[in-house]
């Protein structure tokens, strides 16, 4: 009886392992004051070797771009488009059959946002990626987040 117990419990553990999805990307989503009402809202990713990340402007034909969307919110108001900063790449990718731009082991995905009256409040999201490396893609992922502005 032990060992048969002994057996299934090994057998779930192992089975559990297998069955977690790869998350080679590690998310932090923090918030800056610069001047009065006007805030960056910062989307800091941190990409395991050998994955990387697609930029936003990585062209059509191509992985998907990362995309970033935001929960309407009347006290705000985004202002341009978000930078990315980061070491960027690109390079032909033969799979594609495009030029691709991505970003390894960092990037951040920086926004202006203004704050329309002096109050306190947040911004809420997601933010779509996709990660390779050189053998394989991971499917999209949709990221969460809900930043203060502090």
């Amino acid at each position: 009886m032990n060992r048969t117990l002994t057996t299934l419990a090994f057998l779930f553990i192992s089975l559990l392992g297998f069955g977690q999805k790869e998350n080679p990307v590690k998310w932090e989503f923090t918030s800056h004051k610069k001047a009065d009402q006007v805030y960056e809202i910062v989307l800091s990713a941190r990409v395991e070797k050998p994955w990387h990340i697609y930029s936003q402007f990585t062209p059509g034909g191509g992985p998907l771009p990362t995309t970033i969307s935001y929960s309407l919110n009347p006290l705000l108001q985004i202002d341009g488009a978000s930078v990315e900063t980061g070491k960027l790449q690109t390079n032909h990718d033969e799979t594609f059959g495009v030029e691709v731009k991505y970003f390894s082991d960092q990037v951040a995905f920086v926004q202006k946002v203004k704050v329309k009256k002096n109050i306190k409040t947040g911004i809420r999201g997601n933010i779509e990626y996709m990660v390779c490396n050189d053998k394989k893609c991971l499917p999209p992922v949709k990221q969460t987040f809900d930043i203060q502005l502090q």
